[in-house]
């Protein structure tokens, strides 16, 4: 047949591929899909700060005291993500519980409701014995005086339904505003809870360094119980308003004492030679207990280490523990640092 003939069906050829979707635009080029939402350079979420991703020995920094051999150092990579700069407060998650009240009552049930996510008030006379909590008990949540101290009552599964919440509260208002999704909020695995505790100091035995608990001019660095009973010398008897003491270098405030924090892992005596190196994280629906990390009010320095692991009952609400959350940098190097 003749060339010149040929080019005729070649064109046609050309236009009926182009129609039924081979190639994109006049030259059938490879330019990506269309009607893509928009997604800028991810910001920096509302009160969180950036960790950025790097290298360090995950595990203990100073004596075994209790033998406990569940520790042990580890070098690991954790990529960039981002932490909430202080511990969840009351009002924060007031916001959330008036939020469930309004439009989730009747799908979940008031039951439910105040019973598995409303703070638990009474931790504050169950806690302890021969001890006087009824104040706190009464004031702690509802009181104006305390909106700023950190959320205590709170269990693992209340903590994973807020983070749940956020996640579809943010989202709602970037669908809005024709945004693309945020990534979700979530409890912070346990390497990630280190590494942002230590920010950037590897092998630092307390989130400001260490090894003294007191600065240069004698002021606590951390709400906890030093000597024997001698809760009020931080300044504070029991919690203590978040960012009331120095930040550490990724500008997290409390990582050690206050209250201790729910991690997303399942707690694994021998977790740290069996998960991986990279972003290790260690979920099991079928363990019930979970990681807890960072000390609290109530305990001695030995708790306020970076690498000291802990651990409570999922559905068990303390006086003492409260979360922050975490959520993914993404399309960002590992050492990327945002300021």
């Amino acid at each position: 047949m003749n060339k010149f003939l040929l080019l005729p069906l070649v064109a046609i050829s050309a236009l009926i591929l182009g129609g039924c979707g081979f190639g994109k635009g006049p030259q059938g080029d490879l330019v990506g899909a269309e009607d893509r939402p928009e997604f800028n350079p991810q910001e920096v979420p509302f009160g969180m700060v950036p960790c950025p991703g790097g290298t360090f020995h995950m595990g203990q920094t100073d004596q075994d005291i209790s033998a406990s051999m569940v520790n042990m150092n580890k070098q690991v990579t954790i990529a960039g993500f981002y932490m909430d700069e202080t511990e969840i407060t009351n009002n924060e998650y007031r916001q959330f519980m008036n939020a469930i009240r309004q439009d989730s009552i009747d799908v979940l049930g008031e039951e439910y409701v105040m019973t598995e996510l409303y703070p638990d008030t009474t931790v504050w006379v169950r806690d302890f014995t021969y001890h006087m909590g009824d104040p706190l008990m009464e004031y702690y949540y509802t009181h104006p005086a305390f909106d700023d101290y950190p959320v205590v009552g709170v269990d693992w599964f209340a903590a994973k339904y807020f983070c749940n919440w956020r996640t579809k509260n943010k989202n709602a208002a970037n669908e809005e505003a024709g945004l693309a999704p945020t990534p979700n909020f979530r409890l912070p695995s346990e390497a990630e809870w280190e590494y942002a505790a230590r920010g950037g100091r590897d092998l630092a035995t307390y989130p400001w360094g260490g090894p003294y608990l007191r600065n240069s001019k004698g002021c606590m660095l951390a709400n906890f119980k030093p000597g024997r009973g001698d809760y009020a010398s931080d300044g504070y008897a029991y919690t203590s308003p978040v960012g009331s003491f120095f930040p550490n270098d990724f500008g997290l405030y409390d990582m050690s004492g206050n209250v201790s924090e729910w991690c997303d892992d399942a707690y694994m005596e021998a977790s740290v030679p069996v998960v991986w190196d990279m972003n290790p994280t260690n979920p099991d629906d079928n363990e019930p207990r979970k990681v807890v990390r960072g000390g609290s009010w109530k305990d001695i320095a030995y708790f306020l280490e970076t690498g000291t692991r802990n651990f409570e009952y999922q559905d068990s609400s303390r006086s003492f523990i409260g979360f922050r959350t975490a959520m993914i940098q993404i399309g960002m190097g590992t050492n990327t640092s945002l300021n």
